[in-house]
């Protein structure tokens, strides 16, 4: 089983590259900076409208941002469906969630 890539690191990766801030971050994607934080401290996933903002930002798409080195990734659309439910879930809905896939 692949390990679910870490999306926060990812994203820190490509800012620190660039020598961003968050406040930078959230200037160039549009996003408030409360968001972008938010999603640290609370170890969330960010929704994939945000995520194309922030890969916007950042001059990438969405597939080199869940690319592992240097293979492309392609989401489909019940994928990026998938993603955007998950990051409105609760830690302890995610974690029942991942209970339930692993049964099945």
């Amino acid at each position: 089983m692949n390990k679910v890539k870490d999306i926060l690191a990812t994203i820190t990766k490509y800012r620190e590259e660039r020598g961003w801030t968050e406040y930078q971050l959230a200037e160039r994607s549009g996003l408030p900076q409360s968001t972008i934080s938010s999603w640290y401290r609370k170890n969330m996933i960010p929704t994939i409208p945000s995520l194309e903002k922030i890969c916007s930002a950042f001059g990438i798409t969405l597939s080199q941002l869940f690319s592992e080195e240097n293979d492309t990734v392609t989401l489909t659309a019940s994928q990026k469906k998938l993603l955007d439910a998950w990051a409105k879930l609760s830690e302890d809905k995610q974690t029942a969630v991942l209970a339930l896939i692993e049964k099945m």
